[in-house]
């Protein structure tokens, strides 16, 4: 608000305040709201997505039963968006009730692997370190391979990863 307001007010011979700017806005049909967390999707494998998309569009339910997908989550033990809001007394502010704990380093978490498709979900697979090329490789070998080939005997089948670097090193 107090950029739009200093702009505005920048060369004009009559100021208005940051309430003004407001109200304003409010007029319009603007407010005030948090910003939705999206993913970061670059240009190239943004048309990528759009290409997979197209080529796929016309797809069946039984054609995507043969499809087995994968991802890496981290899961963190302890977090805290910033959003967690309290009501309390003036003098209660270090009251215990009112007090939220923090910890170093975001308190650690879990990173793992899993993969799952339309008839069953696969293996879940603790990662103890940054993933890379050499590691992803192991996994594909030692849980994607055994997976397939049990739930797609006939290898009438896809793999689908989400083009991670790590998964193209």
């Amino acid at each position: 608000m107090t950029e739009i307001t200093t702009r505005y007010n920048r060369g004009m011979q009559q100021s208005i305040c940051e309430a003004t700017t407001r109200t304003t806005l409010r007029r319009m049909g603007y407010n005030s709201r948090r910003p939705h967390w999206v993913p970061l999707i670059s240009t190239k494998n943004r048309k990528k997505r759009l290409q997979f998309a197209r080529a796929h569009q016309n797809w069946t339910v039984d054609d995507w039963k043969n499809v087995a997908w994968s991802n890496e989550s981290l899961f963190l033990l302890r977090h805290s968006d910033g959003r967690v809001r309290i009501w309390h007394k003036q003098n209660e502010n270090m009251d215990p009730s009112c007090l939220v704990t923090t910890v170093q380093a975001a308190g650690g978490g879990v990173m793992v692997w899993g993969m799952f498709s339309w008839h069953t979900l696969g293996p879940l697979v603790p990662i103890g370190h940054r993933l890379n090329a050499t590691a992803y490789l192991s996994i594909v070998s030692d849980h994607v391979h055994p997976f397939m080939t049990t739930m797609y005997p006939s290898s009438d089948c896809y793999f689908q990863q989400d083009n991670a670097p790590c998964h193209k090193a």
